[in-house]
Order: structure tokens, then C-alpha cells, then sequence
């Protein structure tokens, strides 16, 4: 795919990770374009990176999942006499694992959006990726700064430059015919010398 392609792909999913309900859609969307983003500038530590946080993400999410899941039913499947106890140590036990690899998921797309920025030249992604990181810090309230993180994102995906690679300057040619003289001694000099005969100094 085009760079043009991978930044809609990248801006479009990094809306759709900041809407509930749409993450899902949006996170497959942003390591697509990312992975061609990585091809382009031919760096796979820009997928890499996030393809981790997205695994770590993704456990983050099954262990949230099995939060509600032990609130709806897990008191009701104990013990009368431990649930209070053996019920409420589970959920504790599973909020710090969710937050954990959440965390750690956050560090991942810190490095990968770092990276990126580096290599497109775009300072909205390392914005981006430090709100993320500080929202993965901070429980709770820290979910509406991913929000605004991966909103930023997406306008650093909009914003990519088109890189425009100039062709280097063909290297000159002398021919025989061509007289060609020391720039330190003023000495005439054969065409394609690297070396005064004369001076012995080092030709331009």
C-alpha cells in the first residue's frame, strides 16, 4: 500500500480507538498502518513495538473482562461464608493485573509512535505517545487522556509528509580532452588524479 493509503488507515483507526466501542476496529486499523509504515521507512522496530502493546493490551482487556465478569457472578458461585473476602482479594487481584499490562502495553506504543515520529518527522506522535503513557499511569481518569492521545495520533497521521527523496548529483566525469589543474599549486593535472604529482595534496 501507498504512504497516502497507510495514513488514512493510521488516522482513521486512531478515531475509532478513541470512540467506545470502535477499539477494536481502530487498533487493527492503526497496526496495519503502521506495519506499511514500517516497511516505508524500513524500520520494523515501529511494528514491533506496537504489535507488543497491542498483545499486552489485549490481556489487559480479558483480565478487565473477567473483572466484571467475577462482580456479576463470582459472589454468587462462593462460599457464603468467604465470599466477601475471597471475592473481593480476586477483583483487587485482577484490577493489578489489568493495569499492569496496560501499563505495559502504553510503554510499547510510547517506543513504536516514538520511533515514528523520529523517522517521519512529525512531533504529534511523540505528543501523542506521552499523553498515552501518563494515562496508562494514572488510574481511572487516565482513560479520558488515551482518549486525547490517540486522538493527537490520528492528526499525526494526517499530517505525514509525503518524503521527497531528491536524486544525488550524477559524479563528474572528466575525459582526456579536459584540462584540469591543482586548486592549491595551480599545476596542470591528469583528469582523473586524486593527488597533485606536484604538491601532493588532496584534489577536490
Amino acid at each position: 500500500m501507498s504512504l497516502e493509503t497507510n495514513k488514512t488507515l493510521g488516522g482513521v483507526g486512531a478515531i475509532l480507538l478513541a470512540i467506545p466501542f470502535t477499539n477494536l476496529i481502530g487498533i487493527i486499523l492503526v497496526l496495519i498502518s503502521i506495519k506499511g509504515m514500517a516497511d516505508f521507512y524500513n524500520d520494523e522496530n515501529i511494528f514491533k513495538n506496537a504489535l507488543y502493546g497491542f498483545i499486552f493490551g489485549v490481556v489487559g482487556v480479558i483480565a478487565l473482562v473477567a473483572v466484571v465478569l467475577m462482580l456479576l457472578f463470582g459472589f454468587a458461585t462462593i462460599s457464603p461464608v468467604v465470599t466477601p473476602f475471597a471475592g473481593l482479594g480476586l477483583v483487587i487481584i485482577v484490577f493489578i493485573v489489568t493495569y499492569v499490562f496496560s501499563l505495559i502495553a502504553a510503554i510499547f506504543y510510547n517506543r513504536s509512535l516514538n520511533i515514528l515520529s523520529e523517522r517521519s518527522g512529525e512531533p504529534m506522535f511523540n505528543t501523542g505517545a506521552m499523553i498515552l503513557l501518563i494515562g496508562a499511569i494514572i488510574p481511572v481518569i487516565g482513560e479520558i487522556l488515551k482518549l486525547v492521545a490517540w486522538i493527537l495520533v490520528a492528526v499525526g497521521f494526517f499530517n505525514i509528509k509525503t518524503s521527497i527523496r531528491l536524486a544525488e548529483p550524477a559524479p563528474v566525469v572528466y575525459t582526456s580532452e579536459e584540462k584540469r589543474f591543482c586548486q592549491h599549486c595551480g599545476a596542470q593535472i591528469q583528469a582523473d588524479a586524486s593527488f597533485c604529482r606536484k604538491c601532493g595534496k588532496k584534489l577536490a
